[in-house]
């Protein structure tokens, strides 16, 4: 049988918090595209969007550049990590400045799938057909 291809799409420096990215991708983990793309159509957290996204990417990977078949697809790793954090100031009482952190979070989704089955060759039969010719016109039948 074909060996399977593992295929990756990131989504880098996504403006929510990785907790609340990773509960979301908790959801999902190890199941097939297509039951993933359904549960997280029916996810209500804000991080479910951008986790079906990065999973459409990976499945678009796979299928039209890899030519994998997208019965077979399943998510073999679906990672969430820390992006990066910026440094902000939220003014308080008595001219005071109390730091915060803006998180940013990056998605690895990782796609295995079997590729397409090829299909077999057709051999058609060439059909005898007279090609007449037809005469060329000259070239050159303008003014000088």
């Amino acid at each position: 049988m074909a060996e399977s291809m593992t295929i990756r799409a990131y989504v880098k420096e996504l403006a929510i918090a990785p907790r609340k990215v990773a509960l979301v991708a908790s959801l999902v983990r190890g199941r097939s595209v297509a039951d993933a793309l359904v549960i997280l159509s029916h996810t209500p957290k804000r991080s479910a969007l951008p986790v079906s996204k990065a999973i459409e990417s990976a499945r678009a990977n796979a299928v039209n550049t890899h030519g994998l078949d997208t019965k077979t697809l399943t998510i073999s790793t679906l990672s969430v990590t820390a992006g990066t954090r910026l440094k902000r100031f939220k003014p308080a009482s008595r001219g005071r400045a109390l730091p915060f952190e803006k998180k940013t979070a990056n998605i690895l989704v990782e796609v295995t799938g079997q590729p397409k089955p090829k299909k077999p060759a057709t051999i058609t039969k060439a059909t005898d057909t007279k090609t007449v010719a037809k005469p060329v016109k000259p070239a050159g039948k303008g003014k000088i």
